[in-house]
């Protein structure tokens, strides 16, 4: 398993991109200013970008695995990845997704904590309904986990 940046031509990852934003235009806001990975092993797996959102906060804005490599440990590999290369440059990772049965139990097995909710997010800013696992997402959730040592005193979300 290797996990490289991608620094050119990040729209060749757009099929998988859109696996976690389904709306090409709400992909366009971050993609440019975000870093970009991508996990390989015997082919991409899975992709991520963060943002930094300033005042020591870094921000998951998409992480999608390709469907058959679902469900084996690629996701959270990644998370895990961030968590370590960032640390000690941020005090926060945090993510903001859909109140989704799915997703929202995954990132809290990562060791996110739920921070706040935006109201309406997805039917407010998409041009169509978006669902997962048969629910449609209407609600965005946002969810924090610390990047400090747990020594660190930030006062940040926590």
């Amino acid at each position: 398993m290797n996990i490289r940046e991608i620094y050119e031509n990040k729209k060749q990852f757009l099929p998988l991109l859109l696996l976690a934003d389904e709306q090409e235009n709400m992909i366009d806001r971050y993609l440019e200013r975000g870093t970009m990975y991508v996990l390989e092993d015997g082919g991409v797996k899975a992709e991520c970008v963060v943002t930094d959102e300033g005042g020591g906060i870094l921000e998951l804005k998409n992480l999608a695995v390709e469907p058959e490599a679902q469900r084996k440990g690629y996701g959270k590999a990644l998370i895990d990845f961030l968590v370590r290369q960032y640390a000690g440059c941020y005090a926060l990772l945090q993510v903001g997704t859909g109140d989704s049965p799915l997703t929202v139990p995954f990132y809290e097995k990562c060791g996110f904590v739920r921070w706040h909710r935006i109201p309406n997010f997805f039917t407010d800013h998409y041009d169509h309904p978006i669902y997962e696992a048969g629910v449609q997402l209407v609600d965005m959730v946002y969810l924090q986990r610390k990047l400090c040592h747990p020594a660190c005193t930030t006062g940040i979300g926590f």
